[in-house]
């Protein structure tokens, strides 16, 4: 199965161009897909940015690793260019970490839309896009 037959690539793309407009996303698995389309449990992904113009932006791709703990699903979001920038966690709330220690940080500039980004997946994960 190729990258293409998962609906999940597609909804975190889509929800990626809303959430970060007028950048363009694609989105592909990091390492091996999960062994089935429902389960998104347990799997990273590669968000490939574009310009507006359609040129590939690099410095604004995205790390997305989505997990479950317990009953409950949690995301982190991380820069793939940026080694030292804070990274997002997910779950109930947001919370913003250092990288290298993992204290809770201010949200940074820009940070705005990678929580609205966060919530959106969390929502459409937890209940299911709409039909």
């Amino acid at each position: 199965m190729d990258d293409s037959e998962w609906p999940l690539l597609q909804l975190v793309a889509q929800a990626a161009d809303l959430c970060r407009r007028p950048l363009q996303h694609a989105v592909r698995f990091i390492g091996e897909p999960p062994s089935t389309i429902g389960d998104c449990t347990d799997c990273c992904l590669l968000i490939e940015t574009r310009n507006p113009n359609g040129e590939r932006s690099p410095l604004d791709d995205l790390e997305l690793e989505i997990y479950r703990s317990g009953h409950d699903l949690n995301l982190m979001l991380s820069s793939t260019a940026d080694d030292g920038a804070a990274v997002l966690w997910h779950g109930s709330h947001p919370v913003w970490m250092l990288p290298d220690s993992g204290a809770r940080c201010p949200r940074p500039d820009g940070g705005a839309p990678l929580e609205a980004l966060c919530r959106r997946l969390r929502a459409l994960l937890v209940t299911g896009p709409d039909p």
